[in-house]
């Protein structure tokens, strides 16, 4: 009896980002649509900057190529402003999603006024004052992260605490990033989860404080990444530290949440409405 041969994979369908810009519009909305779908049989690729004539026609012989070579017709989501450029992407061998086709005839109808149909109005800066922020909120969290700095902790609109490795740096640097946040964070040493009091530093600012957790199992693995091996990644280590957290959080009443399974995005929202700070976009 001979062995079979191993059967194929099926080949995923592509799915296409298009843009004028840098195609963090598309990507957003069309892999938000993905996620109702299994989100494994799709290949997904971004064009930024199709923004000529010719571009958008190299674009749809791409497109029209990956077509031919899958058998399986591609999904293209756009947000491509120019409908000189728009005529040439609706020619691709896709399902094409003109994600302005679809939101704009009716806001324009509502409104009863036409779209400007400015390009790149969705990730410019629309209000310098606004972008000055963002900067300085994002170099405030540089500035104070993991504990580099203490000085100056009174600007802070929010101060994560956690053990080493929980989510603390992404957190502030997407809170300054997105929202102009002011956000600074501290690593809980073993000496300050062996103490009974919140460290000394951090005493002034109880308000601002906010703790996170994780799953011992997970932060085992993330540890195990950097050092694998070491005590500092063993799950008897780990699982002390987070256990240690959640009762100095719990004693100071200072509110906390586990992100095992949560995204940055989310994490941010959370620290966001428990403290009643705004979501600001750009």
């Amino acid at each position: 009896m001979t062995d079979s041969a191993p059967a194929e994979s099926a080949p995923k369908r592509s799915v296409f980002y298009l843009s004028d810009r840098t195609g963090i519009t598309s990507e957003t909305l069309g892999a938000t649509l993905l996620t109702q779908f299994d989100e494994d049989s799709f290949k997904q690729s971004t064009l930024p900057f199709v923004n000529t004539v010719e571009k958008a026609r190299s674009a749809v012989e791409y497109i029209n190529h990956t077509a031919r070579q899958s058998g399986l017709k591609p999904i293209v989501f756009s947000t491509t402003i120019d409908e000189d450029i728009r005529k040439i992407l609706r020619d691709a061998e896709a399902l094409f999603m003109d994600l302005f086709d679809r939101f704009v005839p009716a806001m324009e109808d509502e409104l009863a006024v036409k779209a400007t149909n400015r390009v790149g109005r969705a990730h410019g800066i629309p209000d310098q004052q606004v972008y000055d922020t963002r900067i300085d909120a994002m170099n405030f969290a540089l500035k104070f992260d993991d504990g580099m700095s203490y000085d100056g902790y009174e600007k802070a609109q929010v101060i994560l605490i956690a053990p080493s490795r929980c989510g603390k740096t992404p957190a502030c640097v997407y809170m300054a990033m997105q929202h102009g946040i002011f956000a600074a964070n501290y690593p809980l040493t073993e000496e300050d989860l062996e103490s009974t009091q919140l460290p000394k530093q951090l005493r002034p600012f109880k308000e601002k404080l906010y703790g996170l957790s994780i799953d011992p199992e997970r932060l085992h693995n993330i540890r195990s990444e950097r050092r694998r091996g070491s005590s500092y990644a063993a799950l008897p280590q780990v699982t002390f530290e987070l256990r240690a957290a959640e009762s100095l959080y719990k004693r100071h009443k200072i509110p906390f949440t586990t992100t095992t399974n949560m995204s940055i995005e989310e994490i941010a929202t959370m620290i966001m409405q428990e403290k009643g700070m705004r979501r600001r976009s750009f």
